[in-house]
């Protein structure tokens, strides 16, 4: 008898109960078959409930009609045996077979005959010519009849080991990065096929009249069409960038959902399917969305669909905490409520990619972005790779400088923290203390959703819809550059992580799809290029007039999203933008605070917009020597909005009292005066909370927390220690013992014993409970109206290991 998997409430429900899935990514048929139980120990011993794998068609499948999905001709592929090995050592599978699955494979995983059997699939790119990477017209009706194929053979296999067919599958990925290749190359999917296609969709969503407006030439006629849109002239690039966006969208929302149809036709049903996102790049964020802009249609098109994000973070510093905060923030904002967040790449390993060992990440690495994405409400994360592996040679030689089935050579996964000899690197014991310190209370943060003050931070898809552009058209280099200058880095940079740093916990809000309603957003702070579509400024405009509040940071738009010049927001802000003002070599460009902003040392910037402003607006920010503004506070109806339009320094104090003469205060904060502490907490409906903070910088930190203007843990200071992450229970009840506050972390759960990692000098523990606390020569327990205070007698740098008993 099967169990029941779900997503409600944001959750991941196994049988009833929430769950957190740990899983760690092992590659069966990379290693050899002798090996499996050995890495599978290791991971069960990193404490982790699941395993993941990709499965590569081009090794199970390398010659048309002929698989092995049974170990026949190498015995590492042999997918069942290592999914029941799996299950017998209790662990949960999380199965990724493609057709795409990247992973270093050669043709990402896709079998060398699909492509020379059916090269009418391969895409054709700008100017006709040829794509740089082995991506596909997805959608190509060859591609799809071999991928049918491919699932059905695989699918065989999967099917029976489904959770709910008494099996240990809980969820089946459907591709793979989809839609990645053609970005990181610029290289849009352009067969002629393709085009066929679009040219229907345009024809749904345009009338002739309209049609003939935006493109100024025969759709009718293929030659001329592939023509023009392969090599777009300057009139239409705008329309065509955005029509090509909204159609990809769809078009990769299709693709999934015939793949979920050959699945639920193979017998693949009433389990999660999991969409895969892109976008990390250079261990920072600001690209990332661009995958959820591709993609969220895909994800969010009907019930029973899960994203995942890749999270490549590198060390979380305070160069890019905000990054990963505010990724996860936008991804739950497209999501549908029922949605949770998951992470099914989450780069683990030492970072040693190059085998230079120069790009080396401090052990606190992994550690801290688990504890984020699970504060933040993340159900599931993958380990990407937790264990190195080979690549063996292909039966049949390609003469390609190593005819193996990847690229990395023979060793594959040498960052990983299990090498592939199985030997542990030195992020492996931190990895493990983590994920043994989340299992042991996963029940609790498995039903707990991160606590918000009143603002969210705005989001807006198509800011990102930047994955293709016209290389050769000036007018989109100059939409498209202002938009990247605007969406992500000075906002995030600065704004962002002003309010982090400030203590503001907020999420983010989906105005471009979403309703914008004062009363569940109260305050909106937004991201703005030169260029917004009308239909957002109208919403913006609405939101303010109906009482909303807007810190708005970048420029206020003066044309929607093809170049054509709009200005509703600016009209309801009762400004006009006069022009712009830019440093260079001998024009330093600086900016003074005045008004309720003042006063405030001149700063330097490079870029500001300059305005005239109405009687409803007043100045905040001006420009040295001509006193042009470039910031100013507005009334709106019954909405405020304030504009910060120039580049100016993360004025941490500047932030936070823009953020409160709009409404929002921030509840939950320290007293450290250096910053570098990254704070949030999370809740259950019983009113059971998990503190959640981290120590960004190499040196400890001795604060007061206060929440709501209290002091926590009684008045004491919080020692939090170089480069440390803790999670600390208020009000979390374990079998009729409730732990009123800890200074130290849970990490075991038994009946009549909690045992806690200690953090502080001397930490203390506050219990009401009914029974009676042993005693122990490593605590003492003072009793205090209905409370039992237990203070350890043990410094943490010298043993940080405490059991409390009880009888």
């Amino acid at each position: 008898m099967g169990s029941a998997i779900e997503i409600k409430n944001k959750q991941i429900v196994i049988d009833g109960e929430p769950a957190i899935i740990m899983c760690g990514e092992i590659h069966y048929y990379r290693l050899d078959r002798k090996d499996w139980q050995d890495r599978i120990t290791k991971l069960v011993d990193a404490g982790c409930n699941a395993v993941a794998s990709y499965v590569p068609w081009l090794c199970h499948e390398p010659d048309e009609g002929k698989f092995d999905l049974d170990g026949s001709t190498r015995p590492e592929l042999d997918l069942g045996a290592f999914i029941d090995l799996c299950h017998e050592n209790d662990l949960y599978f999380f199965v990724r077979p493609g057709p795409f699955i990247m992973a270093e494979m050669k043709n990402e995983g896709i079998p060398y005959w699909v492509y020379e059997k059916h090269p009418e699939i391969i895409p054709v790119a700008w100017d006709n010519k040829k794509v740089p990477t082995s991506t596909i017209d997805y959608l190509a009706p060859n591609f799809l009849k071999a991928a049918r194929n491919w699932y059905k053979a695989v699918m065989s296999v999967i099917e029976p080991r489904l959770i709910t067919n008494g099996g240990n599958i809980i969820g089946v990925q459907l591709d793979n990065e989809i839609g990645m290749l053609s970005w990181v190359s610029n290289s849009p999917d352009l067969t002629d096929f393709l085009l066929d296609d679009f040219t229907a969709w345009l024809n749904n969503q345009y009338s002739n009249e309209e049609l003939t407006q935006r493109y100024p030439f025969n759709l009718n006629s293929p030659e001329i069409r592939n023509s023009h849109i392969r090599s777009p002239k300057e009139d239409y690039t705008a329309a065509l960038h955005k029509d090509l966006g909204y159609f990809m969208r769809n078009r990769f929302a299709r693709y999934i959902d015939e793949l979920r149809s050959y699945s639920e036709e193979f017998g693949i049903k009433d389990i999660p399917f999991v969409v895969n996102i892109h976008g990390t790049s250079g261990g920072r964020g600001f690209t990332y969305p661009i995958g959820i802009s591709q993609l969220y249609e895909s994800y969010t098109q009907a019930p029973g669909y899960l994203s995942g994000s890749d999270i490549y973070f590198e060390d979380l510093t305070m160069n890019n905490f905000q990054d990963l905060y505010l990724i996860n923030g936008f991804m739950d904002a497209v999501h549908t409520p029922d949605q949770p967040l998951t992470s099914v790449e989450f780069n683990c390993g030492d970072g040693n990619f190059g085998s230079t060992f120069g790009g080396r990440y401090d052990p606190s690495a992994a550690d801290f972005k688990i504890r984020m994405c699970l504060a933040q409400g993340n159900r599931l994360i993958n380990y990407y790779l937790f264990t190195g592996g080979y690549n063996y040679r292909l039966d049949t030689m390609r003469n390609d400088g190593n005819d193996r089935v990847a690229f990395t050579g023979e060793r594959h996964g040498f960052a990983a923290p299990v090498s592939p000899e199985g030997e542990l690197n030195y992020t492996y014991p931190r990895m493990k203390r983590v994920t043994k310190t989340v299992m042991s209370v996963s029940k609790k943060l498995a039903a707990m959703n991160e606590e918000h003050d009143d603002v969210s931070f705005a989001f807006i898809p198509d800011y990102y819809m930047t994955e293709y552009r016209y290389p050769n058209s000036e007018k989109m280099k100059e939409i498209l550059t202002n938009i990247e200058a605007n969406r992500a880095y000075g906002a995030w940079e600065i704004m962002a992580r002003a309010m982090l740093i400030s203590g503001y916990r907020f999420g983010a809000a989906d105005i471009q799809n979403q309703p914008l309603d004062p009363k569940k957003t109260p305050v909106l702070a937004i991201p703005s290029a030169r260029y917004m579509s009308r239909e957002i400024q109208q919403k913006l405009a609405s939101y303010l007039l109906d009482g909303g509040k807007m810190l708005l940071f970048g420029e206020v738009p003066q044309y929607d999203m093809e170049g054509k010049p709009c200005s509703v927001l600016s009209e309801v802000l009762d400004v006009k933008p006069a022009g712009s003002r830019k440093s260079s070599e001998h024009y330093y460009l600086s900016v003074c605070a005045e008004g309720w902003a003042a006063p405030r040392p001149e700063v330097r910037s490079n870029f500001s917009q300059t305005f005239k402003l109405g009687n409803n607006a007043d100045s905040i920010l001006s420009i040295y020597g001509t006193e042009e503004s470039c910031g100013f506070d507005s009334k709106v109806g019954t909405g405020r909005a304030i504009v910060i339009a120039t580049a100016y320094s993360c004025d941490v104090d500047l932030f936070k009292q823009a953020l409160e003469k709009l409404g929002a205060k921030a509840k939950l904060v320290h007293d450290f005066k250096h910053h570098g502490i990254f704070m949030t907490s999370a809740a259950n409906q019983h009113g059971e909370r998990m503190l959640h903070l981290l120590n960004l910088d190499g040196l400890d930190k001795e604060f007061h927390i206060y929440d709501q203007d209290e002091k926590l843990f009684n008045g004491r200071k919080i020692l939090l220690q170089s480069k440390d992450g803790v999670m600390l229970p208020l009000n979390m009840t374990f079998d009729e013992v409730k732990i009123v506050y800890s200074t130290a972390e849970i990490v075991n759960v038994e009946r009549n014993q909690i045992t806690f990692r200690l953090t502080q000098p001397k930490d203390i523990i506050t219990f009401e409970t009914d029974k009676e606390i042993l005693d122990s020569d490593e605590y003492n327990v003072e009793r205090t109206n209905n409370r039992l205070i237990v203070r350890s007698n043990k410094h943490a740098k010298v043993d940080d290991s405490l059991t409390v008993k009880f009888r």
